[in-house]
Order: structure tokens, then sequence, then C-alpha cells
């Protein structure tokens, strides 16, 4: 067998292991398990909600929250992150408009150094919800009888239907877990949101496996920020949101915090819990992945090569072995279809999930070459001092010592 030979078959042998040695990732049948029975007393909530310049897509995701069916005590912080759009009034608006769960909206001012904006957002609609604010509510609403024993972190972007908390309560009391959390369906209308966004959920699930999440006696640890339902006593004990106060993928570094702190949690795939943020083009979903991608590989040029390789070898080498067959290479086109085939196979279940035509899972390379590129461009960014860029906001690399595990 020639080099080429040796190449696709590694390629192969990457994929016979994801297939059967990485959690299932593959799979979309992690869903939120119904609770054998409702919880004898509902707990109280506070639903966080941090929102910079987030008016487009308030009147599509705040009325769902202020429309819980929960037959706990719960209430609604919308912190306004310094937003210039009119988001604060406009949330208010909707509060008057709609009704339902009381709501106050405050803004914690530019965040100090050391504080990603999310984070310092999430910092103090967590203060107002356990220490006071009942001076912002409209009259006729009252705030929350004592401190909330759960906290519900959601993005402004997110829609949630009428039953979610509910759901999402009864779920972590029946398994006694610290935090659970759903990966919201993401808005998949355009072409390019077609070629992307299944993909993006599809390498997050291949990098944390949600099963393995799960596994007490595992260290994979990840969240999906969109929602994540937490303790507040789980958060005491892990420090949260001090302790990763500085983190961009604010999500993984929560998971990993209460992990380490000895919380149970879950991750799974949401049924009715919705992105209704658009990515109409290319440039935009560029940015949601760049933004963040050379900060998943803590900013290393070593694990940035690795990855170009693995991406290389795991997504591009498989199409491009057929090309072997000019070169008198049969073994490489015989190796590099399989490789190929069973890559097709495990991108179908995700497919199917956001309810897209199939004929888009052998363009999964290409995907992964856009993803490849979007990733050498986030290093590129970090690297001419623009770091992790979002809505006006550039953040450093924080230094080693106080990076989050």
């Amino acid at each position: 067998m020639d080099l080429l030979g040796w190449i696709a078959l590694s390629s192969l042998a990457c994929w016979c292991w994801l297939l059967l040695g990485q959690g299932a990732f593959w799979r979309t049948d992690v869903r939120l398990p119904p609770a054998p029975r409702p919880p004898e007393r509902w707990p109280r909530v506070a639903v966080v909600v941090p929102a910079r310049d987030e008016a487009a897509v308030l009147p599509d995701s705040l009325p769902s929250l202020l429309g819980q069916d929960y037959p706990g005590e719960a209430e609604i912080h919308l912190v306004d992150d310094g937003s210039t759009d009119g988001t604060g009034a406009l949330a208010r608006a909707l509060a008057e408009r709609h009704g339902g769960l009381p709501l106050t909206v405050s803004s914690p001012g530019e965040p100090p150094p050391g504080w990603a904006g999310k984070m310092w957002a999430v910092r103090h609609g967590i203060a107002r919800a356990r220490g006071g604010g009942s001076q912002d509510l409209p009259p006729g609403r009252e705030k929350l009888t004592g401190g909330p024993e759960y906290l519900l972190l959601t993005d402004a972007d997110i829609a949630h239907g009428p039953d979610s908390l509910r759901a999402l309560v009864a779920a972590a009391e029946a398994g006694r877990h610290d935090l659970v959390s759903l990966m919201a369906r993401l808005r998949v209308v355009t072409g390019w949101e077609r070629l992307v966004v299944p993909a993006f959920v599809y390498f997050f699930a291949q990098l944390y496996p949600f099963r393995w999440v799960a596994g007490p006696g595992r260290r994979t640890a990840a969240a999906a920020g969109g929602c994540v339902l937490l303790q507040t006593a789980a958060a005491e004990r892990a420090g949260v949101p001090e302790s990763i106060r500085h983190a961009v993928i604010d999500d993984v570094a929560l998971a990993r915090a209460v992990k380490r702190g000895g919380g149970r949690i879950w991750l799974g795939l949401a049924d009715r819990v919705d992105s209704v943020r658009p990515y109409p083009g290319l440039a935009e979903l560029w940015r949601m992945v760049s933004r963040s991608a050379y900060a998943q590989l803590r900013h290393s040029p070593a694990l940035l090569a690795g990855t170009v390789a693995g991406l290389v070898l795991v997504y591009l080498v498989p199409p491009l072995s057929l090309l072997a067959l000019a070169a008198g290479s049969p073994w490489a086109a015989v190796a590099g279809g399989a490789a190929w085939l069973v890559m097709t196979a495990t991108y179908v279940p995700m497919l199917r999930y956001y309810r897209q035509p199939l004929w888009l899972a052998p363009l999964l390379p290409v995907t992964a070459f856009l993803y490849l590129l979007m990733t050498v461009d986030s290093a590129l960014q970090h690297h001419r001092g623009r770091g992790s860029a979002w809505k006006g906001r550039t953040y450093a690399r924080p230094p080693r010592a106080d990076r989050a595990g």
C-alpha cells in the first residue's frame, strides 16, 4: 500500500473510533427526560437574561418567558448590558403589554477589567435576584419571597415553550441535577444556515458527547449557554460567576466549574427551546464561529496546528482520496470512500433533527473546510490584537493562572 493509501486508511480508522468510541456523539435522542411525578413543592426560580443590543429579537423571545406556565414562584431579571438600541425600554413595554411573570430591568454599567461582559451582566442579575431590586417592579407585582433556589440563565434570543421552565425544574428535581442545560434549536432558514448551523451542533456534540457530560465519573463537562437551569447552592459551591468571570466560552466554563465542585450536570437537545436570532449570510455565521474558536483552543498555536491537521485528516482526506484512482491508488479510494460513508451516516441524525434534506450530509467536508478557515481566521484576529470581539467589545487573553479549567 502506498502513502496515499495509508493516509486514507488513517482517516477511516479515525472515523471508526469516532463512531464507536466517542460517546455515540452522533445520536440525537438525548432529550430532556420527563419527570415521573411533579415535585412535592415547586422551588423558587429567578430567570436571568443578559441582553446587549437585543431589540431586534426581544419581541420574539421575551413574551415566551413572561408567559411561562410555572406552578411555583418565578420572576425575570433582564440585565441591559449597555445597549444603545432601546433594549431596556422595549423589555419594559413588552412586559406591560403581555403581563405574566414579574420583570425587572436593570443595568450593571461597564464591566471592570478581568470580566467578560456577559458574565458581568449575569453577576448583576443574580445579585438583584438574591438581594433586592423590588423597587423596579411595576405596581402590583411582588418579588420572590426569599432567595431563588434555581437560576435559569437564558439568552435574549431564546424563545421557550410555555412549559419550558416547568419541564426543566421537574427534570432537575427528579434527577437531582445541579445543572440542566438544553441546546436550543438554532434557526435554519437560509442556504448558509442549512450548510453551517446543523454542523455547528454536530461538531459541539463531537467535542462534548452529551452522554459523557452526564456521566459523574467522567471529566467531560459542557452546557449550552442559551438555556441553563442552575441550582443556586451549586453556583455558590462553584464560585459562579466570579470563578469564570473572564470566560468567553462561558457555558463550558460554567459546566466545568459546577462539575469540579461535585455537582451533577446534564446536557441535551431541545424540543421546544429555539433561538430566534437570524444568521442570514456567511458573514454573520463566520463571526459567530470565529469570535471564540481560538479561545476554544486556549490561544495555543500548537493546538491550532493540531486542529487544522485533524480537520484535514478526518474531514477532507475522505473525499480527496477518491482522486487517488487517477493516481493509481485504489486502496486510498476504497478507504477514503468508506470514511466518507461513515462520516455521512453520522451526520444524518443531526440533519433529521433540524428537518433538513439528507442530501446535505455528503457536503459535510465542505462545511468542515469552512470551519477550518474560520478557526484560522480567529487565530489571526487574536494575533492582530482584536481578540474575541462581540458587539463592540474585545476580550484579551486572560492570564494563564486565571483561566477557567
